[in-house]
């Protein structure tokens, strides 16, 4: 499976706000920037802040001040 699919997969599983099912995905590849992005919404939806801050900047991405969690995994899924 590509990379994209398997991304898209995880995008998936945030979707339906499954973010256990995301994170087995997403750290499985913690160099892509878009898996970090989207390791960092996984946190988000854990409510883990500093570890979702980190992979946001391991994503080389600012941290959302006022984010709506929604609002990043579209974000995310357009930038796929």
């Amino acid at each position: 499976m590509g990379a994209q699919r398997v991304l898209r997969h995880a995008v998936a599983h945030l979707e339906k706000g499954d973010w256990r099912a995301a994170h087995e995905i997403v750290q499985q590849d913690e160099k892509s920037p878009l898996s970090c992005w989207a390791h960092g919404i996984v946190h988000l939806m854990e409510g883990d802040l500093p570890n979702a801050r980190y992979w946001y900047a391991e994503a080389k991405r600012p941290f959302p001040k006022d984010y709506s969690i929604a609002e990043e995994i579209a974000s995310l899924k357009e930038a796929i």
